[in-house]
């Protein structure tokens, strides 16, 4: 996704796989970073199971965009 689609999104929270362009990384290292140390991210993830999600909102603060 790009930011303008993340932006214009009603979703509450984002996959990996939505923000690894945007972050210029593989969805999977993503995954990797939130599961074993989530505050080096610099951005709020919820993990459930095996399952990544990103509040929307949150990412777009942390990106300066809102």
């Amino acid at each position: 996704m790009t930011i303008e689609q993340i932006k214009s999104s009603d979703k509450a929270c984002l996959v990996p796989d939505d923000v690894a362009g945007i972050l210029h990384i593989n969805p999977q290292q993503l995954r990797n970073i939130a599961k074993s140390d989530k505050s080096k991210l610099g951005f709020p993830v919820m993990i459930t199971g095996t399952r990544v999600k990103i509040p929307r909102l949150p990412f777009l603060k942390w990106l300066g965009e809102i």
